[in-house]
């Protein structure tokens, strides 16, 4: 049995063993790295943590870190009212402004982590207090940030367009980018109509005092729905929950827009107000931001600088943020991850490639490539993947039988879209970021979502980018 073989039947015992017996996969993974380099691939440990994804390390810890000292301050809940009265209460829109918010943030040149992670908490926490589906928000953040990730003047563009030109191969960047937004313009709207979306639009517009925070319900004085919970009380009183709960006593009308000038406040509703700790902290995510997008500094050791500073100047509100990072989410995903660094390392994905590659049939030759892209970058780098495929589907591109323009845009659709997987950058960033969950919940519903999204995409964008024959 060839030791790339070996790699691969090792990854899938981690997933069986973390899945049938609960135990973190990102520690499965670390010793089947230790495993697998030290007797199979005759690494050393520099060798092995060669793989570590130090820089996603420090992303993940230094945001959510941030974030957690704005929502110990109350921020996040500022953020959140905020954002209803932007929609005048209709909470409907609110995940499609954040999927616009990180495509914006992409398309002008925002590496897609780097946008999630900005997106992610603040959707999140909007997600958890009013009753939306996390799973909703996630996906929207993270393939928002997808659909502006290909146009010309971004990163995911500029890298892959710069593939193509280096390979000589015909190419369109008003292509790529378009293949990429409309793919995840009509996930997007199958997640909304699919999770809760409707049943959003049936709600109308909420106040903040009735949006929906957990195992309050609050209705006005009649007869209305309550959503806040899963499940039914009375006088408007919801049991908390994800679902729909309705509650009865009265004649309220079904829904109340809210006024701008409003004052609602704390974080149940009674006179949320900028002091000088949210102000600070607002002044930090918008240097987030700037840092990152304006100066392409490092969104982990930025976020961590500011973290630090805030955790000086307010240090009550500050002390309970290092407790709340994911760090059972940076142990599964650093794990996974330097596991992957092994078999990059050793040459599985590059022997697993060229197998694919030397296929005498092109179309199946494709819709496989474009399978491998997907199902490597739910655990690696997306661009890293593609900067591999794309010269590996130039032999039989040379043959002129598949489209090259098709056939780069297939690749990029399927190596990208698959980033809500909790184990890539985008995916872990989500599952960090949401506040309040079941967590091990919504680690296995994002895998789930993550394996159905490998399973369908490739083999649709390969029908409808490489079958026909573009470019």
């Amino acid at each position: 049995m060839s030791p790339e073989l070996i790699s691969i039947l090792v990854l899938v015992v981690v997933f069986v063993i973390a899945t049938t017996r609960s135990v973190n996969m990102g520690a499965l993974a670390f010793a089947a790295a230790f495993g697998v380099g030290t007797l199979v691939a005759d690494l050393d440990a520099d060798g092995i943590f060669a793989g570590f994804p130090g820089d996603l390390f420090v992303v993940l810890v230094g945001v959510t870190y941030l974030f957690a000292i704005a929502r110990a301050n109350g921020t996040t809940d500022w953020l959140v009212h905020a954002a209803v009265r932007l929609v005048r209460g209709r909470v409907a829109l609110i995940p499609w402004v954040m999927f616009a918010l990180t495509g914006a943030l992409t398309a002008i040149g925002a590496v897609s982590p780097a946008a999630v992670a900005i997106v992610a908490p603040i959707a999140l926490s909007f997600a958890t207090r009013y009753s939306i589906s996390p799973l909703l928000m996630g996906t929207m953040v993270v393939h928002g940030a997808q659909a502006g990730g290909f146009s010309p003047i971004s990163i995911y563009g500029s890298i892959v367009n710069g593939i193509v030109e280096r390979e000589k191969l015909p190419g369109s960047e008003i292509g790529l980018f378009l293949a990429s937004l409309v793919a995840n313009l009509l996930i997007g709207a199958v997640l909304f109509a699919v999770l809760g979306g409707r049943k959003l639009w049936a709600r109308g517009a909420v106040t903040p005092e009735d949006g929906g925070v957990p195992g309050r319900g609050k209705a006005s004085a009649g007869t209305g729905s309550s959503t806040g919970g899963s499940g039914t009380g009375t006088d408007g009183t919801g049991t908390g929950g994800t679902g729909a709960g309705t509650g009865t006593g009265g004649t309220a009308p079904a829904a109340v827009a809210v006024r701008p000038e409003q004052e609602t406040g704390g974080a149940e509703g009674t006179g949320i107000r900028l002091n000088p700790a949210r102000i600070a902290t607002l002044v930090a995510l918008v240097a987030l931001v700037v840092a990152v997008l304006g100066f392409d500094l490092d969104a982990g050791l930025t976020a961590v600088t500011l973290a630090v500073v805030l955790s000086t100047a307010w240090p009550d509100d500050s002390r309970r943020a290092v407790g709340e990072i994911a760090w059972s989410t940076v142990l599964l995903i650093c794990g996974v991850l330097t596991y992957v660094g092994v078999l990059e390392e050793m040459g599985t994905i590059t022997w697993a490639g060229e197998g694919v590659g030397g296929i005498g049939v092109p179309l199946l030759a494709a819709v496989l490539l474009c399978y491998i892209g997907a199902i490597v970058s739910a655990f690696a780098s997306s661009v890293g993947i593609m900067g591999a495929l794309i010269p590996l589907a130039v032999p039989f591109l040379a043959q002129g039988e598949i489209g090259a323009i098709g056939m780069v845009a297939a690749l990029a659709v399927s190596a990208t879209v698959v980033d809500v997987s909790p184990f890539s950058t985008n995916g872990a960033l989500v599952l960090a970021a949401a506040p309040d969950v079941d967590r091990d919940r919504f680690f296995r519903q994002l895998m789930i979502y993550g394996g159905i999204v490998v399973a369908a995409v490739p083999v649709l964008a390969w029908l409808v980018l490489v079958v026909p024959g573009f470019g």
